[in-house]
């Protein structure tokens, strides 16, 4: 299966995600908050850089759990602009 490219909005979304990522993440070390999440190096370094334009999302789970963001702040900063992100369904 071949995948389709990225949209320009698309990609912006994922350097978007990795400037949060990586401001949340602050002083401390890729491999910290890769032991932490339990996310590879790698991957944390590709999301970072918006590489991984696309992270599954479980991955954007365990790395904002580690770094302490929340997800709807995440959300709301990834949002295209001028549309607000889905609102979380109550349980």
């Amino acid at each position: 299966m071949v995948r389709p490219p990225l949209s320009p909005a698309e990609r912006a979304r994922g350097e978007r995600l990795g400037a949060i990522l990586r401001q949340a993440r602050g002083t401390r070390s890729m491999a910290d908050v890769a032991a932490e999440s339990g996310v590879p190096v790698e991957t944390l370094r590709k999301i970072e850089t918006g590489r991984i334009a696309t992270p599954a999302f479980f991955t954007v789970v365990a790395l904002a759990a580690a770094l302490g963001v929340d997800l709807e702040r995440v959300a709301a900063r990834c949002a295209p602009a001028g549309e607000a992100p889905p609102r979380a369904a109550s349980a």
